[in-house]
């Protein structure tokens, strides 16, 4: 039987709470306020906890928390206190992370840094065959060019350079970076939609979910992350508001530093949180 993701009895010290990944055990744990923990009704089979076996009690004997079928000592079976996996659901206290709704941890920023920075280096092994011939002739254009200025230059007296990116340029340049969308969209839209998570992130233990849904994200929420992110970049391409535009995207990367859930502007378009531990298909 599989548990849900979130706050559960910690099994090796029942005066805390530990998170419960969907699959393992994680290292998050919070203290654990309430009634005690074998306040409940008698007779009724005790449920189990998440990562515990069924261990067969004998009547008389104190109650474990978390091992079915042990109870108080004279009164035989006992149900242990109900368990709370939702922090709102709890006692009045809250959990000592940032959480999702369901309580799974947000990624820290650092983290979401560390798995760009993975993605961006294994992105541009896997686009340079597509577009290295592109990049070797757009160099060689504006060397060109810059060689001629410096000659006229020195003709003249003293080297110019317009720092102007000559139009015959354009041609190589454009074509680069339209292949290269394509393939940083499919890379990060086949990932996220499948597994949750692109290469970068599995490597830094966080995964892109719903906020309010656990699971890989649905393909409109990524289409909509995707747009914003790199829409803002292209943007940033643009003759003079594109200045404004990248401004923007690098408000987008800094966000979550000071929001509250954690999501950085393409996260609150989709809906999304990057969070601590992997996703499972729903």
């Amino acid at each position: 039987m599989s548990f849900p993701a979130g706050w559960y009895d910690d099994p090796q010290d029942p005066t805390q709470q530990r998170y419960w990944a969907g699959d393992s055990w994680t290292d998050y744990r919070r203290p654990r306020e309430g009634p005690p923990p074998y306040q409940g009704q008698f007779g009724q089979q005790a449920p189990v906890q998440p990562g515990i076996q069924d261990q067969p009690g004998q009547p008389g004997q104190p109650g474990v928390q978390g091992q079915p079928g042990m109870g108080r000592e004279g009164y035989g079976q006992q149900a242990p206190y109900p368990q709370a996996p939702y922090p709102q659901q709890g006692f009045g206290y809250a959990p000592m992370v940032p959480s999702t709704p369901d309580g799974q941890p947000l990624s820290g920023w650092w983290r979401r840094v560390g798995a760009r920075l993975l993605d961006g280096i294994l992105l541009f092994f896997i686009t340079l065959p597509f577009v290295g011939y592109f990049y070797w002739r757009f160099a060689q254009i504006v060397f060109d060019t810059l060689e001629d200025e410096y000659d006229r230059g020195v003709a003249g007296g003293t080297p110019t350079f317009s720092g102007e990116i000559p139009s015959e340029a354009y041609q190589w340049i454009i074509p680069a970076a339209a292949i290269s969308l394509v393939i940083g969209f499919l890379y990060e839209f086949l990932f996220l939609t499948r597994k949750g998570a692109t290469p970068g992130k599995m490597a830094a233990g966080i995964s892109v979910r719903l906020r309010d849904v656990p699971g890989p994200p649905p393909a409109s929420a990524v289409l909509k992350r995707f747009g914003v992110d790199y829409g803002l970049q292209l943007l940033g391409w643009i003759p003079t508001v594109g200045t404004l535009f990248s401004f923007l995207g690098l408000i987008n990367y800094l966000w979550p530093l000071w929001d509250t859930n954690k999501q950085a502007l393409h996260d609150k378009v989709a809906k999304t949180n990057v969070v601590r531990g992997p996703q499972q298909r729903r």
